[in-house]
């Protein structure tokens, strides 16, 4: 890790760990929940607003900035802080997952990936050394190294040649980087969900070297079982004293159940894009607010929350922007489900930090261990 960023742990709770990672512009606690700034903008959110949910780091997407406006139009316009007026932290990933999921014609090879934009057809060549180039000319804090996400369901003869693949790229991506002053490098683990295939592709990421590690090839059909039980076998054999990243996770109580076993780092869609389908996320539970039984209902969406629309409007009024389609009621709502999101990271912190994890009740009722999510 570069003398401008240092990981420090500062308490630990069986294996829940509360730390921070500093670098030069600020400092993110941890455990942390990034949202998704997809296309240079986190949906239905200003900056300042995400700020003031208590969100120290945002993550940007390099496939589809990549697309629009392009990286070197970006390096021109000062990069993407700049360009989004966002002053914190940005962590990029490397566009393998948007590969795999949104683009046509996709052709893998040793070279890297060539597929065709879902925007106008374009054919593009990634590199694992491409990445690297676009991920710095966007001018990212922390980078992900380019791999193939593996599908599942999916043998264990073509997962093992998808993450020595994914291995082979993490080198190349490593050397490109030369562990730049200016950024973090992230492995990312691979192996389906095979333990044999998690270990060696383990071994071979802390053979390279790289500032943090991240747990992919999850939240992709496996189930909450299988992820846990991967995070079982994968989590405890990362370096401590590096951040652990579980990629595209999740659902409030699938980020508590991982960060008992370890996970320092968190992103997902879910809460910007179940704000603008009007689901508020509540300590009880989601409540879908276009239900007809909230026409009258003059609660707040959370009387524990402190986000404006819990403070200022009723889940009534909620409920008739969004039948009416009013933009407002996504960006209410979506305000909300991030300050929840920091609420509940904010909580596990302390809970961790006084030695009282072990007993977190931040999540309560029926509703988010049946059907809503869960490891």
């Amino acid at each position: 890790m570069t003398s401008a960023f240092q990981f420090t742990l500062d308490g630990q709770c069986g294996s829940a760990r509360v730390g921070r990672l500093a670098t030069p512009r600020g400092t993110i606690k941890t455990p942390a929940f990034m949202p998704i700034g997809t296309q240079a903008a986190v949906k239905a959110m200003f900056p300042d607003a995400v700020r003031e949910t208590g969100d120290d780091i945002i993550l940007g997407n390099t496939y589809h900035l990549m697309l629009r406006p392009g990286p070197e139009r970006m390096a021109r316009l000062g990069g993407l802080h700049a360009f989004m007026n966002w002053l914190g932290p940005i962590l990029t990933d490397s566009g393998g997952f948007q590969v795999m999921s949104l683009s046509k014609l996709r052709q893998i090879s040793e070279e890297g990936v060539t597929f065709q934009s879902h925007v106008d057809g374009s054919r593009h060549l990634l590199t694992p050394e491409r990445a690297v180039e676009i991920q710095c000319q966007l001018g990212s804090d922390i980078q992900m190294v380019l791999d193939e996400c593996t599908a599942y369901p999916v043998g264990e003869r073509e997962a093992q040649e998808s993450m020595e693949l994914s291995m082979r790229w993490a080198r190349r991506a490593r050397d490109a980087f030369a562990r730049r002053p200016d950024a973090l490098q992230f492995g990312i683990v691979q192996g389906s969900v095979f333990e044999n295939l998690r270990k060696r592709s383990t071994e071979w990421l802390l053979d390279i070297g790289f500032d943090g590690y991240a747990i992919g090839g999850l939240a992709v059909g496996e189930g909450p079982q299988m992820t846990r039980q991967v995070l079982d076998w994968g989590t405890p054999i990362l370096p401590d004293d590096r951040p652990r990243y579980l990629m595209g996770v999740g659902k409030p109580a699938d980020i508590v159940a991982a960060v008992r076993q370890g996970v320092d780092m968190f992103d997902c869609v879910l809460p910007t894009r179940s704000g603008r389908h009007g689901q508020a996320f509540t300590r009880d539970g989601p409540l879908n607010l276009r239900n007809a039984g909230f026409a009258e209902d003059q609660d707040p969406i959370d009387a524990e929350c402190r986000c404006p629309a819990c403070r200022h409007y009723s889940r009534a009024y909620l409920h008739h922007l969004f039948r009416v389609g009013e933009y407002l009621g996504p960006m209410l709502l979506t305000w909300h489900n991030l300050q929840f999101y920091q609420d509940l990271i904010h909580e596990i912190r302390a809970s961790i930090a006084h030695g009282t994890f072990d007993d977190f009740q931040f999540l309560s009722g029926e509703r988010w261990t049946s059907g809503t999510g869960g490891l």
